[in-house]
Order: structure tokens, then C-alpha cells, then sequence
């Protein structure tokens, strides 16, 4: 299969479902990553966009994605951008990759990037014509889907665990190369933190490790 994982910014693709990135890669799929942001100059140096562009290429090298693609649009300004340019520049890589499964962000995670990429990525992965995306789930990140406001409607609720106990300690390698990006425990975005969730969520379906995601659209023929 080939399959499309979706980030808002680089890192979210480990955090969000690097186990099982890893496991459809051991399994023959070819794994593609957008990636759909990069620093705006208000916000981050150009070094700080170099180091992070390249923990990157580190991260996916180990994780063995087939092919990266960054579109390169302003963070953390996604919600300046006319909702259809994003739409249509997603649509054009999916076009491209023709995945048959899509991972991409949890609608009401705390980040605003987050959130325009969930709805960009909707419209963008609509059956029309034909599309060869069969499925759709979303995941969670930690420090953006954890933190959101625990109103009524927007609380992350998993309802597919996909056992990553063999993948794990790869997952949590691939953090590592995100030097920049992580975080000391307590902070969620620690390796501590990735392994505590992993080991929650395993331990709901009597796994030892899982990663869980939001069901959005599955099709069977």
C-alpha cells in the first residue's frame, strides 16, 4: 500500500504515529510524509529552520520513508492562508501519492496549524473522481491533541489501536533525532512521555505498546 502521513510541522508525523510508520514500513508499504509547514522568519532563523529540516531527513531516514515532501507554507501562520490554497496544494500531493490510507491531525488540537491541516486535508481527501483513499484516521500529538480544552465535542477519542511494541524503541529513536524539538520529563514531548502513552494506550486493549487513532472515514469493498 502507500500510505500518507500528514504533518503540520516537522516532528508531529513521530510523535503522532511513528510506530506505525515503522511497522508499515516492515511490513512493504512505502511510507510518504508531507510536511506541511516551515518556520516563518518572524518566528524562527534560518538556522533554526536548517536544524530542524535536517533532524528531519535523519528522522525519516531511520523510520525509512519513501519520499518527503514539504510544501513549505508559513508557520505558525496556517490560519492566514486562504483555506482552499492549502486545500488544493494537499490535494495535488495525494493526487501524486495516491496513498490508500492518510494519518493526519486531530481536528480540535490546541495548535491552529494543526487544525487548518485537518480541515484542508478533509477536503482535499473527499471521494471524488478517483481517489484511491480508502482510509482516513486521525492522530494524536502529544502537547497539542492532550492540551486542547476539554470541552464537549473536542476530546481526542480513540477508536483503532494498532499494536507498535516492536516498533517502539524505533519510534523513540526517531524522536531523538528531533534534538531541537524535545522536551525533559514531565513535558509530554519527552521520550519518557512518548513511551508513557504508548504503554497507556497498549495497556486499554491488553497490549504492551499501541498507538491510537480517531477513525475519520473507512471504506470497505
Amino acid at each position: 500500500m502507500n500510505i500518507l502521513v500528514i504533518a503540520p510541522h516537522p516532528d508531529d508525523e513521530v510523535l503522532g504515529c511513528g510506530g506505525v510508520m515503522a511497522r508499515h514500513v516492515a511490513a512493504g508499504d512505502k511510507v510518504h510524509v508531507l510536511v506541511v509547514t516551515t518556520g516563518h522568519a518572524d518566528h524562527f532563523s534560518a538556522e533554526e529552520v536548517g536544524i530542524v529540516k535536517n533532524e528531519c531527513r535523519q528522522a525519516h531516514a531511520l523510520l525509512g520513508v519513501a519520499k518527503t515532501i514539504h510544501l513549505d507554507f508559513p508557520a505558525p501562520l496556517l490560519d492566514t492562508l486562504p483555506g482552499c490554497r492549502l486545500a488544493s496544494a494537499v490535494r495535488e500531493v495525494i493526487r501524486q501519492i495516491r496513498p490508500t490510507m492518510i494519518y493526519f491531525p486531530f481536528e480540535d488540537d490546541l495548535h491552529s496549524d494543526h487544525r487548518a491541516v485537518f480541515l484542508a486535508t478533509m477536503v482535499a481527501s473527499r471521494p471524488l473522481d478517483d481517489s484511491a483513499v480508502a482510509v482516513l484516521l486521525n492522530y494524536e500529538t502529544r502537547s497539542e491533541t492532550d492540551w486542547a480544552p476539554p470541552k464537549n465535542g473536542s476530546v481526542f477519542i480513540p477508536q483503532k489501536y494498532v499494536d507498535i511494541e516492536a516498533h517502539l524503541d524505533i519510534k523513540l529513536e526517531a524522536m531523538q533525532c528531533y534534538r531541537s524539538q524535545l522536551k525533559e520529563y514531565p513535558h509530554p514531548r519527552s521520550l519518557h512521555g512518548l513511551k508513557a502513552l504508548a504503554e497507556f494506550r497498549g495497556s486499554t486493549v491488553r497490549m504492551k505498546a499501541a498507538e491510537a487513532f480517531s477513525v475519520i472515514r473507512e471504506l470497505a469493498f
